[in-house]
C-alpha cells in the first residue's frame, strides 16, 4: 500500500533560520512519510539537525567536472538527501529543461540510491486546449521508455495553470488526471509498478483544500510550495 507524501518544495525561498526553525518543530508522526525539499545551500545544515527525509531541488546530469554552480547527485547525498526533485514547470519554464536532459539527471539520481520526485504538467494553454493527455505523455513517455520509473518513483502532477494563481484542480479533475497517469506507467510497466508508484498534487495545495483532494483513490500525497514556508500550515497539511 502506498504512504501518503508530504513534500516541502521550498523553492528559492527561506534562510537558516527558517530551517532551525522547522528541525525543531514538533512534526505530526505516522502514517505520512515527510520530505523537505530545500535550496541546496540549507541541505547539510537540515541533515545535522535531524530533519528528514530531505531532498534537492534539483541535480546536474554530470558526475563532476567544469560545470560551474552545478550541483552533482553525490553532492546532495553527501549533504544528506534521499530525494531530487527534476522537471518542475520552474525549471522547464526559466531553464528550457527537456525530457532528453532530465533522463541524465535521472540516471546520475539513480546511480548514488536517490528517489527521484518527478514533475509533470499541462500547461494553460495545452489545459484550455484540451490538450492535457498529450502534455502529459509528452512529458512521462521518455522516461518511461528510458527504464527509469519503479516502485520507488513519486511523480508530482502540476497543473501548471494552478500554481501559484490562486486556480486549483478540483479533486474531480486532480483525481482523473492521476488516474490517467497511473494508468500511463501501467501500460508501460505493468499494474504493479503503477499501483506502488506514489502520485503527488503540485498544484496550489494548502490545508484548506488538502481534505478533499487526499482522500482521492489515486492522489497519494502533495508537493506543497507555498504553504510549506510556514510550519503551522505544513503541519497542518500533514
Amino acid at each position: 500500500m502506498r504512504k501518503p507524501i508530504a513534500a516541502a518544495n521550498w523553492k528559492m525561498n527561506g534562510n537558516f533560520a527558517l530551517v532551525e526553525a522547522f528541525a525543531k518543530h514538533a512534526w505530526p508522526q505516522g502514517n505520512v512519510e515527510k520530505i523537505f525539499g530545500l535550496p541546496a545551500i540549507y541541505l547539510t545544515k537540515a541533515h545535522e539537525m535531524g530533519l528528514a527525509e530531505l531532498a534537492g531541488e534539483d541535480v546536474s546530469a554530470h558526475v563532476s567536472g567544469a560545470h560551474t554552480g552545478e550541483i552533482s547527485a553525490t553532492m546532495l547525498k553527501e549533504a544528506g538527501a534521499s530525494y531530487a526533485i527534476i522537471g518542475h514547470s520552474e525549471r522547464r519554464t526559466d531553464h528550457g529543461e527537456t525530457e532528453t536532459l532530465l533522463i541524465e539527471k535521472w540516471k546520475q539520481l539513480k546511480a548514488q540510491g536517490l528517489k527521484v520526485i518527478y514533475c509533470i504538467g499541462e500547461s494553460l494553454q495545452e489545459y484550455e486546449a484540451g490538450q492535457c493527455d498529450s502534455a502529459l505523455l509528452r512529458q512521462l513517455n521518455p522516461v518511461l521508455d528510458a527504464g527509469l520509473v519503479d516502485a520507488d518513483t513519486v511523480i508530482a502532477y502540476e497543473p501548471v495553470w494552478a500554481i501559484g494563481t490562486g486556480r486549483t484542480a478540483t479533486p474531480e479533475q486532480a483525481q482523473e488526471m492521476h488516474a490517467r497517469i497511473r494508468a500511463f506507467v501501467a501500460s508501460k510497466y505493468g499494474q504493479e509498478v503503477a499501483d506502488n508508484c506514489s502520485i503527488l498534487y503540485g498544484g496550489s495545495c494548502k490545508a484548506s483544500n488538502a481534505p478533499e483532494l487526499f482522500a482521492k483513490p489515486d492522489i497519494d500525497g502533495g508537493l506543497i510550495g507555498g504553504a510549506s514556508l510556514k510550519a503551522a500550515d505544513f503541519k497542518a497539511i500533514i
